[in-house]
């Protein structure tokens, strides 16, 4: 089975929801959150997760993960903002679709923490 790697940043409540999943899954999106938006580069993970996550949650991670690339088929990549920062916009009513394609655990990659 055919696999591609994609990245997703998060912040701390996420990541815990994440835990209770066992590593396997993604929370539901919240009603204000319509898309799931898993990143295409770690980079671009990074870039949110530091900037962003730590400002806003004190804290942020990079998860990575490999899904089934016949699931993906079916979403095209976007650019939001440029070549560089690419991310799948998944539909929130399709995320445990998404889950079930997960292949195998979610890892955290990266953490970032806010200076004390």
């Amino acid at each position: 089975m055919k696999t591609i790697t994609l990245w997703r940043p998060v912040g701390p409540v996420e990541l815990d929801l994440i835990r209770q999943s066992g590593m396997t899954a993604f929370p539901p999106r919240l009603p204000d959150q319509p898309i799931f938006y898993p990143v295409l580069t770690e980079e671009y993970a990074i870039r949110i997760a530091r900037d962003w996550n730590v400002c806003r949650d004190g804290a942020g991670y990079v998860t990575r993960f490999d899904v089934q690339a016949a699931f993906l088929s079916a979403y095209a990549p976007q650019e939001a903002g440029g070549q560089a920062l690419r991310e799948y916009w998944i539909p929130a009513e399709d995320l445990g679709k998404f889950n079930a394609a997960i292949v195998g655990q979610i890892v955290v990659t990266k953490s970032f923490e806010r200076n004390r």
